[in-house]
Formats: structure tokens, C-alpha cells, sequence
């Protein structure tokens, strides 16, 4: 079993800069797909940004290009998005969220952490 734990939500305004943490614990998340996936209010939800188990791999939406970054740290058992140029748009709760490699669903999910974005 993998826990996840996301941090580093919070209120910012239109342009500013959050940078989201989750921390895995249960088992490492070295052999694992990590994603953030984030719930608007009155929408679907959505995958933001996808990291292969040795971080050579990422895949972000388009909404999100060239604004948000994925990273890991497999030794810290950690993952991150670095979300600048924020907008209104990108105001959710943002999922960390984890699979193996073996299994193409996530199983594993956090709790959430907040972000809004005023303008």
C-alpha cells in the first residue's frame, strides 16, 4: 500500500506561483507512474501532468504546458508540480495519485490540497 500526502496549496494571485509536494509513504514510489490530477468546481476531473517511475518521461495537458512542471525525487519518496503563471483557470483541488507500471489505472490517491487563484 502507498499513502499519499499533497502540500503546498493555498490562495495566490493571477500570475503568482505555488509549488505542490507529495510525500509517499507504505512502500517507494521508485517503481511507480506518478500523476497530479486536479477537480475544478462543476467539472470533470482531470489528469494535469503524468512522471515515469525514473522521471525521464512526463506528459502535461495542454492547458498546462510550458507553466507547470512535474518532478520527482525517488530518494525522498516525494513528487512535485511547479505551477507558475497561475490563472483562474487553474483554481482545484489538486490529487497526487500513484500506479505501477504493470497496471494502467491509479490506485492510489491522496487527499487533496487546494489551490485557487484570484484575479
Amino acid at each position: 500500500q502507498v499513502q499519499l500526502v499533497e502540500s503546498g496549496g493555498g490562495l495566490v494571485q493571477t500570475g503568482g506561483s505555488l509549488r505542490l509536494s507529495c510525500a509517499a509513504s507504505g512502500r517507494a514510489i521508485s517503481s511507480h507512474v506518478m500523476a497530479w490530477f486536479r477537480r475544478a468546481p462543476g467539472k470533470e476531473r482531470e489528469a494535469v501532468a503524468t512522471i515515469s517511475w525514473d522521471g525521464a518521461s512526463t506528459y502535461d495537458t495542454d492547458s498546462v504546458k510550458g507553466r507547470f512542471t512535474i518532478s520527482r525525487d525517488n530518494a525522498k519518496n516525494t513528487v512535485f508540480l511547479q505551477m507558475n503563471s497561475l490563472k483562474s483557470e487553474d483554481t482545484a483541488v489538486y490529487y497526487c495519485a500513484a500506479r505501477t507500471v504493470f497496471v494502467n489505472e491509479y490506485l492510489y490517491w491522496g487527499q487533496g490540497t487546494q489551490v485557487t487563484v484570484s484575479s
